[in-house]
């Protein structure tokens, strides 16, 4: 809008426009800001709300890289080569052996066929290639998905009866699929981060134990109850169910037992013997596969030409061949509006195992993941997996790290395990007919063990933070004597209750300062008289051996407590927020910030009531005892001429100093309570006026916000002369000797004249000349230091003059110390922000500095005859 539009706007609206910052009217001729050695030229300037909308708005080369980020094979296709494709082969083939007994058992569990399960898999793992930029995981059936399925697929049994539980299973992805394409299409990856690891453990542990109890009457051949009720309760009907034993029984705990010896030697033979580690890794991925092989074997013996109703023990039967279900899904308004309730838990499945998966073998195999385009390739997987009949599939942590062991190269390795599982839908139907359902029960039992957090790791969560471990129980019980998804919401809402009450009673830190020193054994550093020359370069360091830090004065951050802080000027306070500065915690934290105040300052002040009646309900006043302490200090102070006061050994309150390095942005309600503070202590202040000053600050808008609030310049009173005002600013120079250029070539010089040096005193083996080198080295560093041109310097006419009586040659005479004040003094931060300082030190130098020009302007004042302002227009540069 224009200018002239947009007032006239304005002033229709009653809307006051602030045109100009008000502190730049006090940068004029006799009120100089800054010394006349510092530039002028830097002001600074807020950013504008149509610069942040034209920021949002895509580019032609964003939208073309986005495109391109949709299919991350692209990027890597074109260099596949011979030895890649070796190692995708090996782990390939790995995984397609795995999966295929996986995906059957887990189909059991997901309450479908077992075909169903290899139609998921087969999915999974031929389409994710095309969207993955994690090369080690593996998407299909998982144990955790197929237990919720499994339970919705039940529950949905008595409201859909007319449903079959795979149309049921192949609509509940197909939703949670496009929910999940939504969010990694929109680039919301990040929104994973809101699921905290300690609510992932325990969702992890409670689902395996939810499902290995549920397995338990598979494992024993018992029946007569419902496997789908609570675990505690499967628990209780099995010990009870135990008179019911079936040979069952047999072929699962034996085939269970054989699977955990089989690890257990394939582990001490990789210890045992170091050299065939590789061999004993792919044994032991194998025996899933034996196992399973085994058994069966052992079933066609027992079974073979047996009627189905006569068999010794419970198998498969017949699975169909190829792909019988594949078909367009069936979903309608119907089955969509019965599936509502379950989506959020079913899309938390989806997500938070696979995304804490891809990170963590990102992590371990040197690669970064991308969350949103993983959520991409989630959600393409389950929109179209349930078109060949497959249900919801996600990425398995079983699989991906044997996938990660087996030395898998790229993604691409998935076509090799679709090639597998192809292969055992329509090549190995008849020998699935004889697998026992109790081995398939124990393959369940064992993979899912893997899922259960061992107490090492409870023990290290309760090292870092014992209140999430608290977190951590509570998910696992409320999954064991309920359901999954309750545990899931149980956890994900207490882990952000914690946060949320920890944000909301976040009360900051007051802050007291003291000088510290770095030590290297026994040499201070920045001390260039002691120990100069072991540090080679760092006896040119330019840093000071003591400097300001700022530590809490409850020494609450472990400081050590006998180290005396307190406030480092009187009437001056320095407030860290420690959670941020928002509208959640900016009541508390000011809360507590005033109430502080209020206990460590007076009132400038006080003011007298002649009658009990006219004070304010809310300030009841001193109680009869410091009433009587007060008027015998009054009494003392007759003979003193002192003002008498309750609390006369406190300051008042003078300037405030506010940390902002943990705030990255405020909010409207934030800078009100800000603003209404500002006002409550100038009122406590009266007649002075409260000094706000602000460091650290590192996001511009909320420089913006502060500055609409009027902080960032001092408050302008009609009274005091802003003459008074000391503007003191951060400054650092450009090409000057404090810049990086100079220090680098301070350090090149002297590294330069140390090996002259050194080459010279080799070429003179007399002890004398030598040592005579070595004193002009020192001399010429000492130089150095003190900031001489080496030039300039000169040895003295008794030891010549010619180059090979000259230690350095003619380099020493040539290499030259940055010069001081060589280079232009810039203002670190806009001079029309004085009030917004780069670090607490020049806050707290600020803060005093003008405490301290008040007291002399005041002083000036009173002196004045006929009381007429005398003002100091001087002010540090």
């Amino acid at each position: 809008m224009a200018p002239k539009a947009s007032h006239v706007v304005a002033k229709a609206l009653g809307i006051r426009l602030q045109e100009h910052d008000p502190f730049r009217e006090l940068d004029r001729p006799g009120a100089s800001m800054m010394s006349d050695r510092t530039d002028h030229s830097f002001v600074e300037e807020s950013p504008r709300v149509l610069d942040h909308l034209n920021s949002l708005i895509p580019s032609g080369k964003e939208l073309y890289r986005y495109l391109i980020s949709l299919f991350p094979f692209l990027s890597w296709i074109g260099h596949y080569n011979l030895q890649w494709l070796i190692g995708d082969l090996v782990a390939g083939i790995t995984i397609g052996a795995v999966v295929v007994p996986q995906g059957m058992a887990y189909a059991k569990v997901a309450n479908l066929e077992v075909q169903f399960g290899l139609y998921s898999s087969f999915m999974g793992v031929l389409i994710y290639w095309f969207f993955a930029t994690s090369k080690d995981i593996t998407i299909g059936p998982v144990a955790v998905m197929s237990q919720l399925t499994g339970g919705i697929v039940a529950d949905l049994a008595t409201t859909l009866p007319d449903v079959p539980g795979h149309v049921i299973a192949s609509a509940l992805a197909i939703l949670a699929g496009a929910i999940v394409l939504f969010i990694g299409l929109a680039r919301c990856g990040w929104i994973v981060d809101v699921i905290s690891l300690t609510a992932l453990s325990a969702f992890m542990t409670g689902s395996a134990i939810n499902i290995a109890v549920g397995q338990m009457p598979a494992l024993m051949g018992i029946t007569g109850f419902p496997t789908r009720d609570a675990p505690y309760l499967v628990f209780i009907h099995t010990l009870q169910g135990l008179p019911r034993t079936t040979l069952d029984a047999a072929m699962g705990l034996t085939a269970l037992a054989m699977l955990y010896s089989i690890r257990s030697a394939c582990s001490y033979a990789a210890k045992r013997w170091p050299k065939h580690q590789r061999l004993a890794f792919f044994l032991s991925t194998l025996r899933t596969v034996f196992v399973i092989l085994l058994y069966t074997m052992i079933s066609w013996l027992v079974n073979r030409g047996l009627p189905k109703d006569k068999v010794k023990f419970k198998i498969l039967l017949d699975v169909p061949r190829g792909f019988q279900n594949a078909a367009v899904p069936v979903l309608n308004q119907r089955i969509a509006s019965n599936l509502v309730g379950y989506l959020p838990a079913t899309v938390i499945v989806l997500l938070i195992e696979h995304i804490a998966i891809s990170k963590s073998f990102g992590r371990v195999n040197n690669y970064t993941i991308d969350p949103s385009q993983e959520m991409v390739a989630i959600g393409v997987t389950n929109m179209l997996g349930p078109f060949l009949g497959g249900y919801a599939a996600t990425g398995s942590f079983t699989r991906t790290a044997i996938k990660s062991k087996a030395g898998v190269r790229t993604p691409f390795a998935g076509v090799i395990t679709a090639v597998v599982v192809l292969l055992a839908i329509y090549a190995l139907p008849a020998m699935f007919y004889y697998i026992p359902n109790a081995s398939l029960a124990a393959v369940i039992i064992h993979a899912v063990g893997d899922l259960i957090t061992p107490p090492n790791t409870v023990y290290q969560f309760w090292l870092v933070s014992p209140i999430e471990v608290f977190i951590f129980f509570v998910g696992v019980i409320v999954t064991v004597f309920s359901t999954i998804e309750n545990g899931i919401y149980c956890t994900v809402c207490l882990s952000a209750a914690m946060l949320l009450f920890r944000i909301l009673r976040a009360k900051g830190r007051f802050l007291g300062r003291v000088r510290v020193a770095s030590i290297i054994d026994d040499y201070v550093v920045g001390d260039d008289s002691r120990r100069a020359a072991k540090y080679g370069s760092i006896a040119g360091s330019p840093e000071a051996p003591f400097r300001n830090v700022f530590l809490p004065i409850t020494h609450a951050d472990g400081s050590n407590p006998e180290i005396e802080l307190d406030n480092p000027y009187p009437g001056i306070f320095i407030y860290r927020f420690s959670e941020g500065f928002n509208y959640t915690n900016a009541s508390h934290s000011l809360e507590y910030m005033t109430s502080y105040i209020f206990a460590h300052t007076r009132r400038t002040s006080p003011a007298h009531f002649d009658r009990p009646g006219d004070r304010p309900w809310n300030d009841p006043g001193p109680s009869r005892r410091q009433r009587k302490a007060a008027a015998k200090a009054a009494a003392e102070a007759t003979t003193t001429n002192t003002q008498p006061s309750l609390n006369a050994h406190l300051p008042t309150l003078k300037a405030i100093i506010l940390d902002f390095s943990s705030v990255n942005h405020v909010d409207i309600t934030s800078v009100q309570q800000l603003i209404d503070v500002r006002n409550q202590l100038d009122r406590y202040a009266a007649p002075d006026t409260v000094d706000w000053h602000i460091a650290c600050i590192s996001n511009r808008w909320t420089k913006r916000a502060l500055a609409a609030a009027g902080f960032g310049y001092p408050t302008m009173r009609p009274d005091v002369p802003h003459l008074r005002w000391k503007s003191i600013f951060s400054v650092a120079e450009i090409g000057g000797e404090q810049s990086a250029a100079a220090a680098a070539e301070f350090e090149d010089n002297e590294k330069e004249l140390q090996a002259a040096s050194e080459s010279k005193s080799l070429r003179r083996p007399s002890m004398q000349h030598s040592g005579s080198s070595s004193q002009y080295h020192h001399d010429v560093m000492s130089n150095l230091e003190a900031g001489l041109q080496p030039e300039n310097y000169s040895r003295g006419a008794d030891e010549g003059s010619s180059e090979d009586d000259s230690p350095a040659g003619t380099t020493a005479t040539k290499i030259a110390a940055p010069a001081l004040n060589c280079g232009r003094t810039v203002a670190v931060h806009g001079i029309n922000r004085p009030l917004f300082h780069v670090d607490l030190t020049s806050a707290l130098q600020s803060a005093i500095a003008n405490v301290e020009a008040r007291v002399e302007v005041g002083s000036q004042q009173a002196k004045s005859p006929g009381g007429e302002e005398t003002t100091d227009s001087s002010v540090d540069g």
